[in-house]
């Protein structure tokens, strides 16, 4: 090892520190920046350090123009989202990103394969997962992008006989990619294989309703990171391992926190087949729905003494994020005490509505995870429900139903729960919500935005 490499080696070291300190520090919301800004920091100075020994290994003209293009391509595409995306379209943005990056690592391995003329088994079998784990990731992260984007139905869609197809699909990539571990066909069984995940990809992701989004997208990260680490091990470039490791980890935690926090198997989220999309027909489950003006809901706000936001996937549809908080301040300057109740999969990706309400100047003392919230209702005075659905409806605590066992905060404690939604139409999971008709509820239909300004329009008039 030259004292060169040695140097880059140090480099890539202090860079995957600076990877798990981002980390451990986007664990709280008040350094979720800094964890941000340390990670991208490490980023910069492992791809300034991979320039600097891929110079001193004289890259030919060709492939630093190359570099260069790709660089600017990326940088441009990366800046002008992260300036123009909406916070509402994050999710699909993540989404989109994690397709780039499950592409980027199957085509690494592609071309690893076809510049070896004998790779041996041990790379070769590496080559195939990567090839394999990063189509899959970049076909159904592509997907999941189109379904949160509501460019295609965010209700699962079940082609003909999917799971003999599926089925077929999973044994024609795994037969490949054991030729392929093997060294018998060339790369004719890396094509079939490559090809076979790409449409299990999109087979995959299609039967899988909005609801479950959320799990998607961390899953559909943690395959992107194991893709990565694997055309890091292709190259030998312990930065790629290492990073490609860290995210697979990550993702893979955060699938399983998601998937407990709906209380819902992986097995069965991937399976799909869960839910029907938005809307529907009206919910209630045969009960009466009373209804309220927003002259009515603001007395009941301006004089309660304890206030609780939920906000769910209706605000963000509606942008209204700066609209609740508008009201929320008012309300504080009354002297009402006011929090925020976020349920962990209350938008379309984890963290999603922590990430609008902090984009609203939100106090992040106020937000209250669902663990915190729940006990707080029954000492509650009104709960205003924002666009929240399957996540508040009491019909989890019951046998029998869609959503039976899955968490939800308990808003149907407080003495009186006013819900904000376009309409009576069902959630995701495809039932009525019993809070609707429950005694202490009162339904103030219309857009999330136009209905918070009513609000907060009648708080002022009416009380000052």
């Amino acid at each position: 090892m030259t004292a060169l490499e040695a140097a880059v080696g140090a480099v890539y070291l202090g860079a995957a520190a600076c990877f798990v300190l981002g980390l451990h520090l986007m664990n709280a919301p008040p350094t979720a920046r800094r964890g941000n800004a340390l990670s991208a920091g490490g980023m910069a100075a492992a791809l300034l350090a991979t320039l600097v020994l891929v110079a001193a290994r004289g890259a030919a003209p060709a492939a630093w123009a190359v570099i260069a293009a790709g660089t600017a391509i990326g940088a441009g595409a990366g800046l002008f989202a992260a300036l123009r995306v909406r916070m509402t379209a994050m999710p699909q943005l993540v989404s989109l990103f994690n397709a780039v990056g499950g592409g980027a690592a199957a085509l690494i391995g592609g071309y690893e394969f076809g510049a070896r003329p004998d790779p041996g088994t041990a790379v070769a079998a590496v080559i195939a997962v990567d090839v394999v784990i990063g189509t899959a990731a970049f076909s159904g992260s592509l997907v999941a992008a189109g379904k949160l984007d509501g460019r295609l139905p965010g209700r699962p869609v079940l082609l003909p006989a999917r799971a003999v197809l599926t089925a077929l699909l999973a044994l024609t990539a795994a037969v490949g990619a054991v030729l392929v571990a093997a060294g018998t066909g060339g790369a004719v069984p890396l094509a079939v294989a490559a090809a076979a995940a790409l449409l299990l990809g999109v087979a995959g992701v299609l039967a899988i309703g909005g609801a479950d989004m959320p799990v998607v997208v961390s899953l559909l990260n943690a395959c992107t990171g194991l893709a990565v680490a694997m055309a890091g091990f292709a190259l030998d470039n312990s930065m790629m391992v290492i990073a490609g490791a860290l995210v697979g980890a990550s993702g893979a935690i955060l699938t399983k926190l998601m998937a407990d926090a709906m209380n819902r198997p992986l097995s069965a989220v991937v399976a799909g087949g869960f839910g029907t999309g938005d809307g529907g027909p009206a919910a209630g489950g045969g009960g009466d729905v009373q209804r309220i003006g927003a002259d009515d809901a603001a007395i009941r706000l301006a004089y309660a003494a304890r206030v609780v936001m939920v906000p769910g996937y209706g605000l963000a549809a509606a942008q209204a994020q700066h609209e609740l908080r508008e009201l929320a301040d008012l309300l504080a300057e009354r002297g009402v005490r006011v929090d925020y109740a976020v349920h962990p999969v209350a938008g379309r990706m984890p963290g999603h509505m922590n990430v609008l309400l902090a984009e609203a100047k939100v106090p992040y003392e106020r937000m209250k995870e669902m663990e915190q919230a729940n006990p707080d209702f029954p000492r509650t005075d009104v709960a205003l429900v924002v666009g929240a659905n399957d996540v508040t409806n009491p019909a989890a605590r019951r046998p029998g139903t869609a959503i039976s066992g899955m968490p939800i905060l308990d808003v149907d404690k407080a003495e009186t729960v006013i819900v904000i939604k376009r309409s009576l139409g069902h959630g995701y999971a495809g039932i009525d919500n019993e809070l609707y008709t429950a005694p202490g509820t009162r339904m103030l239909l219309g857009d999330a935005k136009e209905a918070l300004a009513s609000l907060t329009g009648a708080v002022k008039a009416l009380v000052g």
